[in-house]
């Protein structure tokens, strides 16, 4: 199985979204397909096809973020020291040769 790395904040950042999917989004497109609904022919009803096209987002997304905090792998960047190396969760300082200010990436996953 591939191993999804990201770090501490990643992985929190998608269980924040993951929980916000399912205890609020995800009730308020039901009530509102039960609502479009009650309003009679679905065939030509575009509040009935808006909150179902947003219901299969929602519920794509939370499969997906399932899947891939079923393969985390979570990585603290803190405890890798410095190798001078770029690798995952490395801090890299740059300065923008055009006027000299500093800036710093962090590598980290897709997430």
């Amino acid at each position: 199985m591939k191993r999804n790395p990201m770090t501490l904040r990643g992985a929190e950042a998608l269980r924040n979204e993951l929980r916000r999917l399912k205890t609020e989004d995800r009730p308020r497109v039901i009530k509102a397909i039960a609502e479009a609904r009650s309003h009679g022919d679905l065939s030509e009803n575009a509040e009935y096809h808006a909150a179902r096209e947003q219901q299969g987002f929602i519920e794509g997304r939370i499969g997906e973020i399932e899947a891939k905090l079923s393969t985390a792998e979570i990585i603290d960047p803190t405890a890798m020291g410095s190798t001078g190396k770029v690798i995952f969760g490395a801090t890299v300082d740059l300065e923008n040769q055009d006027d000299g200010k500093p800036i710093s990436y962090q590598i980290v996953g897709e997430d």
